[in-house]
C-alpha cells in the first residue's frame, strides 16, 4: 500500500491549470526530496520536478516557466501547481519520495524510493 497520496488530476483544456498534491498522513513527507514524475501512454517515465528538504528545486526543461514546485510543512504535502497546460502534458503523474531523508538537493534524473499510485491529468479541447 502507498504511503503517498497523489490528488488534484483530471481533464482541463490546453492553457488552463491544475494543482496536483502528494500528500501522506503515515510518512513524513517534510523530511524528504520529493519527486514528480510522469508517464505519458506509450513513453517512459519521466522526471517533471523536484523540491529538496529545505526547498531547493529542479524542472525538465518541458516544464520550465509553466510549473511551479512547493512545500505546506503545517500540511506535510508538496504540490505542484501546472499553468499553461499543452496536450503533450497529458499523462499520470505520481510523487515519490527519496531514499533518504534531510537531502539538501534534488535531482530529476533518477529513481526515488517510495511512490504513489498516481493521478490521470488529461489536457484536450
Amino acid at each position: 500500500q502507498s504511503q503517498l497520496v497523489e490528488s488534484g488530476g483530471g481533464l482541463v483544456q490546453p492553457g488552463g491549470s491544475l494543482r496536483l498534491s502528494c500528500a501522506s498522513s503515515t510518512f513524513n513527507v517534510n523530511a524528504y526530496a520529493i519527486l514528480w514524475v510522469r508517464q505519458a501512454p506509450g513513453k517512459e517515465r519521466e522526471g517533471v520536478s523536484c523540491i529538496s528538504y529545505i526547498g531547493d528545486t529542479n524542472y525538465a526543461d518541458s516544464v520550465k516557466g509553466r510549473f511551479t514546485i512547493s512545500r505546506d510543512n503545517a500540511k506535510n504535502t508538496v504540490y505542484l501547481q501546472m499553468n499553461s497546460l499543452r496536450p503533450e502534458d497529458t499523462g499520470v503523474y505520481y510523487c515519490a519520495a527519496d531514499w533518504e531523508p534531510y537531502s539538501p538537493r534534488c535531482t530529476i534524473r533518477r529513481p526515488y524510493g517510495r511512490w504513489g499510485q498516481g493521478t490521470q491529468v488529461t489536457v484536450s479541447s
